[in-house]
């Protein structure tokens, strides 16, 4: 993204929500690498660990879900910016206090607050970009924007090799507790964004001219939000299961692979994986800019399908973590890309912040349950005497992106449109 097209308002307001969403995800990336060491300490059973594991990711995602809707009106009611500072707040502070749980239950608690702040940013920050970058440039802010959570996500992982969520530090500190505790870093960001971050010139208009700011309801009683807003919570969920319910299990599907003195090939593999992620992102923004938002969903989705199938199938030497984890990362999560440029494009300025938290967020509460979903698959076939039952559980559970292609057919296009008014 070409610095001097831009003011320097415009590159705080960018820097700030992409800077937020990074923090948000290596929170994510440390969350995914620590929870199985964390609640085997905390839990003192190694064999409680994968169900605890199994519904401390529900209840993050399910956090993230409610601070996206809650904040998501928040964000039309309040402003953008108020909003992100608020909600950087909110996840700085309970990762940090996650690195203090004590058992499974307050762990699985400070996950779920966590997820209300990582949820409210990212619809305020996605909303502040679409509004103060122009029209040309918008998709590749955005698909930048998304970028820098792929970034958050290598970090997570670069972090992991210095600091092993499974060691021990200073004597008798677990690694995964100095993991959380750096997850309090994005509180600084509170300071750009008291400094250099202004309101978006569009929201202060509507504001100024009274109308009536966010909220659900209108998102359903009108006929032309309410097919946007349906169809964008089923395509949110088609992605979000993919990433959450099937590509973040790949460490699990390492260790059953190669044993459990993988960790390290395993996490050689995220890093792999993000790499990849990275510019899958981008792709799927340049293909947006290109051909088409429903085009590259449509393509996004298929590809997915067949990564998931070729991973899962696959993996099953060291040899191959290093060409499936590239793989399945361009595929699955270049997806990510398009939520953050397309929802903001389907709605107006009064109703955008609520309209991308709606779609994006109601989607995790589905996707919640899906990770669920995940573990009874998993339970279904080993009791029908598969070795590694996550290999079909995962393949069979990619069937969601068949409603993600559904739903591309009652969403317009937006391409080359201008911003809902």
């Amino acid at each position: 993204m070409p610095q001097e097209r831009f003011s320097a308002t415009q590159r705080a307001a960018f820097a700030a929500a992409a800077l937020g969403w990074l923090f948000d995800t290596m929170d994510q990336r440390l969350f995914i690498l620590a929870r199985g060491p964390a609640l085997g300490s905390l839990s003192g059973s190694a064999g409680a660990q994968g169900a605890l594991a199994t519904q401390a990711t529900s209840l993050f995602i399910a956090g993230w879900a409610t601070g996206g809707l809650v904040f998501g009106v928040v964000g039309d009611r309040w402003g953008r910016r108020q909003t992100m500072a608020v909600t950087i707040a909110i996840y700085s502070l309970f990762t940090g206090l996650t690195a203090f749980a004590v058992s499974p239950t307050d762990f699985a608690a400070y996950r779920f607050l966590t997820g209300l702040g990582i949820g409210g940013e990212f619809a305020a920050g996605v909303a502040l970009v679409a509004e103060v970058i122009p029209g040309a440039s918008r998709p590749r802010a955005l698909g930048l924007l998304q970028a820098f959570g792929i970034v958050g996500t290598f970090l997570g992982t670069a972090l992991s090799f210095f600091v092993k969520p499974e060691a021990v530090y200073f004597g008798d500190v677990p690694g995964w507790r100095l993991l959380f505790a750096i997850g309090f870093l994005p509180a600084l960001l509170l300071l750009l964004l008291r400094r250099g971050v202004r309101e978006s010139e569009a929201w202060t208009a509507a504001r100024d001219a009274n109308e009536r700011l966010g909220g659900f309801r209108v998102l359903f009683t009108d006929p032309r939000w309410r097919v946007r807003s349906v169809g964008g919570m089923l395509l949110g969920l088609a992605g979000q299961l993919g990433v959450w319910g099937i590509g973040t299990w790949t460490p699990e599907l390492i260790r059953a692979a190669l044993g459990p003195g993988s960790g390290d090939i395993a996490r050689t593999g995220l890093l792999l994986k993000d790499i990849a992620a990275f510019g899958g992102v981008w792709a799927f923004s340049l293909a947006a800019e290109r051909f088409g938002r429903r085009p590259a969903f449509f393509g996004a989705f298929v590809a997915s399908i067949a990564a998931i199938a070729i991973t899962f199938s696959g993996l099953r030497t060291e040899r191959d973590v290093y060409w499936t984890m590239p793989l399945l990362g361009f595929t699955v999560w270049s997806v990510l890309a398009g939520y953050a440029i397309y929802f903001p494009e389907l709605y107006p300025t009064r109703l955008r912040s609520s309209g991308t938290g709606l779609c994006y967020n109601v989607a995790r509460y589905l996707t919640a349950g899906g990770v669920m979903i995940l573990g009874r698959l998993v339970e279904t076939f080993r009791d029908r005497g598969y070795a590694q039952p996550l290999r079909p559980a995962a393949i069979a559970l990619s069937a969601v992106y068949l409603v993600g292609l559904a739903a591309l057919v009652v969403l317009p296009e937006t391409k080359g449109e201008a911003l809902p008014e």
